[in-house]
């Protein structure tokens, strides 16, 4: 069961995935800073200053109940689904791009014109024979 184990996990699919998953999750915190630290400050600059991730609307104030101990309050966290959302907007495009680009290199290699494969020893034999026998046919026709 170890040995079938291990050649499982050695498949050149499963460690495929395992390194796309690693480079996936490191390329989202990448595009992640670049949402929040690039992105998103001139929109809350265009829209006023306002920080998205702080944009919530108050359900339920926090209170502090008999014994002292604060009770949060209850919030509906809209600015953060507006953040995520923006996050998932530019990782898609940004994946849109990739493999666009991908695919257009896959269809410049498909343009390219194939090379002719060169003819087999018997296929050169055979047209050396096919011209020899179309000059005696016009020889014989010609005298």
């Amino acid at each position: 069961m170890l040995k079938e184990f291990k050649e499982f996990a050695m498949r050149g699919n499963v460690m495929d995935m395992a390194i796309g998953v690693i480079m996936g999750g490191a390329f989202g915190k990448i595009v992640s800073s670049i949402v929040s630290d690039v992105v998103m400050p001139p929109i809350g600059l265009l829209v006023g200053g306002v920080n998205f991730t702080d944009l919530k609307i108050v359900l339920k104030h926090a209170t502090t109940d008999a014994a002292g101990h604060v009770v949060p309050a209850v919030t509906l966290n809209y600015g953060n689904f507006i953040q995520t959302t923006f996050d998932f907007l530019i990782i898609a495009a940004a994946i849109f791009l990739v493999v666009k680009g991908i695919n257009s290199l896959h269809l410049k290699k498909a343009d390219e014109p194939a090379a002719e494969p060169l003819p087999s020893k018997e296929e050169v034999l055979l047209a050396e024979i096919r011209d020899l026998l179309k000059e005696q046919n016009q020889s014989a026709s010609g005298e």
